[in-house]
């Protein structure tokens, strides 16, 4: 408080001294402003330089922007603008044969010189926001077997400029592009594929632009790490060529994939079930052929053997089918599953053929001779003749015939031989041991005149039993066609699977 009053008093006392002090008090302040801003700026010169930098590339760019028509290509008038491709593969998402297409995710670069794009002040590379790309000239590239494509614009739209001191630039893309693939499939799926990318000018011809593959075989990268579930890339091919249209001539560059299908799937899916159905219809073989309860399909009035096979064959043909485009000619995998299906059917006709021989010829066969030989008899008792027209005697009337003829010819001698054994042998058990034969011309009977009759008409009928055994199927006759047929079958299959693989894996 003291000290307070004293400065009080002496201000009041001397004012030219208080206003002194002050004046002195203001240069200090500036003084150390002054100090601050010449001790700022070295103390953060990164700062400061950033801020320097940002607006020199800023009217650097601007520099080169004004002026710039994107209109006209570099060098026009002049040697063609030459432009380099690169391209590095993502993945190939899709192989199609119904659409005879397939889908890959690149990343495709663009190179060339630009000198109305040249800056020295800066040595460094400019990468610049995907939008300047609409303010600069850039080639009018296209696919030429492309069905459909788009530029990824997730998180933005996937687009790069970058400029270089000497005016060369670098335009990037990533680009899901799904393209045309014609496919031979008559090895399907024992084949190869070629699939191409094909690069061309839509305007420019070569007068204008010519196309190169930027760094030769090393352009395309990323093909080696990409891994597909039905093919394998066996290799690729870089190509440059000249194509002519009414228009001019027009640079082009392809790139071709040579594709491998990998057949692990079709056997598992197709060829394995195949074989195993194909083998599974050989079983009626070893069943019995009076068990036709256990050859004929469990189904709803199951009359038809093996009918469970065909309808899975046909599934898996027609499964095939719906996986495949309505092609014209044959494929290899048809001609196995119509091999398959014709053994399958093949046993089928041989359970039928052995069904009808069991079950309807032979029964058929033997009800008809029965009948014959029952008409036959009933025939020979109304006429009192057998088939060869001989007339049967009974005992009585041998004995009265013999009696009435010549006393002389000692036929009262032989009338007792003649009863016990008519036909002057005892090898007739065919013939009643009452009746007798005798020819209906003779008009007296001899033992030599009756035995040669009875011997003709005993060879007759076994000649006619031996022929009726014959027409008659045997049940060894069966058992024979399943015996050929588990031999022919599993040797005839064997050899298509041999002739069908060396033919189609070369």
């Amino acid at each position: 408080m003291r000290k307070r009053e004293e400065e009080a008093k002496l201000r009041f006392a001397d004012p030219g001294a208080g206003a002194c002090r002050s004046r002195q008090g203001m240069a200090k302040e500036l003084v150390l402003v002054m100090l601050l801003l010449v001790w700022l700026p070295r103390s953060n010169p990164s700062s400061m330089s950033y801020l320097d930098n940002m607006s020199f590339v800023k009217e650097t760019v601007d520099h080169l922007l004004i002026g710039y028509d994107i209109r006209l290509r570099p060098d026009f008038g002049g040697p063609p603008v030459k432009v380099g491709m690169s391209i590095d593969i993502s993945s190939i998402d899709m192989i199609s044969e119904v659409n005879m297409d397939y889908t890959l995710t690149m990343y495709f670069l663009q190179f060339w010189h630009d000198k109305r794009l040249l800056y020295t002040d800066i040595p460094l590379n400019l990468t610049l926001d995907n939008r300047v790309a609409e303010q600069l000239w850039v080639p009018d590239t296209y696919f030429i077997n492309d069905k459909k494509s788009f530029v990824h614009g997730v998180t933005v739209k996937n687009r790069m400029i970058r400029l270089h001191p000497d005016g060369k630039v670098l335009y990037g893309l990533r680009i899901t592009s799904t393209a045309a693939c014609m496919m031979d499939l008559r090895r399907y799926p024992l084949d190869e594929q070629n699939c191409t990318l094909e690069i061309e000018s839509y305007g420019y011809t070569t007068d204008d632009i010519q196309f190169y593959w930027h760094g030769n075989d090393s352009a395309v990268t990323g093909v080696k790490q990409i891994e597909l579930p039905q093919f394998s890339i066996v290799e690729f091919r870089l190509v440059s060529t000249l194509v002519d249209f009414a228009t001019g001539s027009y640079p082009r560059l392809s790139l071709s994939f040579r594709l491998k299908r990998n057949i692990g799937y079709f056997i598992l899916q197709t060829y394995m079930p195949s074989t195993l159905i194909t083998i599974l219809s050989w079983v009626s073989f070893w069943i019995s052929y009076d068990a036709s309860a256990a050859r004929v399909a469990l189904v709803p009035h199951g009359v038809v053997p093996g009918i469970t096979t065909v309808l899975t064959m046909t599934t898996i043909s027609t499964h095939l089918r719906e996986t495949l485009p309505k092609i014209p000619y044959v494929k290899a995998i048809d001609i196995y599953l119509m091999g398959c299906f014709f053994f399958v059917f093949m046993a089928l006709l041989e359970y039928a053929l052995v069904n009808y021989i069991f079950f309807g010829r032979g029964p058929q066969l033997q009800k008809n001779t029965a009948v014959k030989a029952t008409y036959e008899r009933v025939r020979a008792e109304a006429l009192g003749t057998d088939s060869q027209g001989n007339i049967l005697l009974t005992a009585l009337e041998i004995k009265n015939e013999m009696r009435s003829g010549n006393p002389g010819d000692g036929a009262e001698s032989q009338t007792p031989a003649a009863l016990s054994d008519p036909c002057g042998t005892s090898q007739g058990p065919q013939f009643d041991p009452g009746m007798q034969c005798r020819n209906p011309v003779t008009p007296a009977l001899s033992h030599s005149s009756i035995a040669p009759s009875c011997r003709s008409v005993k060879k007759g009928l076994h000649r006619r039993s031996s022929q009726l055994k014959i027409k008659i199927p045997n049940l060894t006759d069966v058992n024979s066609i399943d015996r050929w047929s588990r031999l022919i079958f599993p040797i005839a299959f064997g050899f298509f699977n041999v002739v069908y693989w060396l033919y189609y894996v070369r």
